[in-house]
């Protein structure tokens, strides 16, 4: 009878000699395998009755060299557990001699482009889940349509719809691994139909400039003044990346009338406007502004994402295309990764559906607002010649440096002495040079103990 090794419980690839005999070739190729690091210490080893069946060995023969070795110190057992690799068995650590230590983590975080972490809704996406997993059919957890589960993309629709304007349906929306990848795929299908040049905000977010450079397209600098992004130069560009509701890292809020400027130059010029709506749920002094998209659905891809409201890692993202960006984008996200895991979107689908991602947004939005409040108040205190920029919303604040100083190169040093760790603004310039000094300091990231002392780390750093 042929032996079955479907239910041997843990498995483990024994290479033995023959020319050794059975036991000591059993013995010798465990040994080398714990040497070898191949089992760890503490790695359970099969019962004997099922090595034995699986090698073609008598159990006495298997029992044998599992008592050999737990005596050489090999092995450890007890009376009805496992056996197991001991826990000072296997090779020696490699010496650390060469080896970089690992960055340490700062006392202080104000770096923008995470939200509060410690306030993930937990419990919510742990019921959310629970529903999910006693539902879902069994075809859920295969791959599917590229463009995301449905469940997720009619949530989403009606979502989008009632917070914040935009006109769309669940075919046009694709799901994706993050707003990166949204940017990196859209730019890609822009280029094969004849784009050649995107528009960007001036100052901007770096790496996104990275994600469409990547890509191939040129990039034509937006200047942005305290009303947003400028139509005017626009130049060649066939299609312009904005952040109409909350500008990175400006804060400026796109006006009405440059609204209307750049839906009316898509309209006329057949050009594609991409919205990155990346905390526009976020507004604290009035109702958030809603979707530039709304306005010109036929002309803009609206683009949001999970990482501001929940967390980056979580890596879900979704594009509201126009009609005729939907099959070529999803091909495009097809041919990157066939599909963004379903548990996730479904879990979040759920969470929309119940209103748990309403509460959880309502309930960041009054944290987000208080944090803001006090750094605002505690630089007017105690750093009083810096100036804060754009409207009180998202997690960022713009603060920009005196005219008579201090630099960046001065802060930034004063603030590693303090272990705080800053954001300048000079790498949001395609030039910075002769342009504003100053920082972007997210004020979502520190724990809430640890927030006060980061203002004063960085009021101390600004104005020492």
């Amino acid at each position: 009878m042929p032996r079955d090794w479907t239910g041997s419980g843990v498995d483990l690839h024994l290479d033995l000699d023959p020319s050794r005999g059975r036991r000591a070739g059993l013995e010798h190729a465990l040994r080398a395998a714990i040497a070898t690091g191949r089992l760890a210490p503490g790695a359970a080893l099969p019962s004997t009755r099922a090595l034995s069946a699986e090698l073609g060995l008598a159990r006495g023969t298997v029992t044998a060299a599992y008592d050999q070795l737990a005596a050489e110190g090999y092995l450890t057992a007890a009376p009805g557990s496992r056996t197991r690799v001991a826990e000072t068995a296997g090779p020696a650590p490699a010496p650390a001699a060469g080896r970089p230590a690992p960055p340490a983590a700062p006392a202080h975080d104000l770096l923008p482009g995470r939200p509060d972490l410690s306030a993930f809704p937990a419990e919510a996406w742990l019921r959310s889940t629970r529903r999910v997993l006693s539902a879902a059919p069994p075809e859920a957890h295969a791959l599917g349509d590229p463009r995301g589960r449905p469940e997720l993309r009619a949530a989403l629709a009606a979502y989008l719809g009632r917070a914040r304007g935009v006109h769309t349906s669940p075919e046009r929306i694709v799901v994706t691994s993050g707003y990166a990848q949204s940017l990196g795929l859209l730019t890609g299908v822009l280029a094969e139909a004849g784009t050649a040049a995107v528009a960007m905000e001036e100052p901007g977010h770096p790496f996104h400039r990275e994600i469409v450079r990547r890509a191939g397209a040129e990039i034509v600098p937006l200047p942005v003044d305290e009303h947003g992004a400028l139509p005017g130069a626009l130049g060649g560009a066939g299609a312009a990346v904005l952040t109409p509701a909350h500008q990175y890292p400006s804060g400026a809020t796109l006006g009405p009338g440059r609204r209307r400027a750049f839906a009316a130059w898509a309209r006329r010029t057949g050009g594609v406007i991409v919205e990155d709506d990346f905390d526009g749920e976020f507004r604290f002094d009035r109702r958030p502004v809603g979707a530039l998209q709304g306005t010109a659905p036929d002309h803009v891809v609206y683009a949001g994402t999970a990482s501001k409201t929940l967390a980056p890692a979580m890596r879900l993202a979704w594009t509201a295309l126009p009609a005729r960006l939907v099959e070529p984008f999803a091909e495009a996200k097809r041919l990157a990764d066939a599909h963004t895991q379903s548990l996730a979107q479904l879990v979040l689908a759920d969470l929309i559906g119940t209103h748990a991602y309403d509460r959880h947004v309502r309930a960041s939005r009054l944290r987000y607002r208080r944090r803001r409040d006090l750094l605002v108040e505690t630089l007017r205190a105690r750093a009083p010649r810096v100036r804060v920029r754009g409207v009180a919303a998202g997690l960022h604040a713009l603060v920009l440096l005196p005219d008579g100083g201090p630099s960046e190169d001065e802060v930034m040093a004063r603030a590693a002495a303090l272990g705080l760790a800053l954001m300048p603004l000079r790498g949001h310039w395609q030039d910075p040079e002769g342009r504003p000094q100053g920082f972007v300091v997210g004020y979502s990231t520190p724990s809430g103990p640890g927030y006060r002392p980061a203002l004063a780390a960085l009021c101390a750093a600004l104005d020492p």
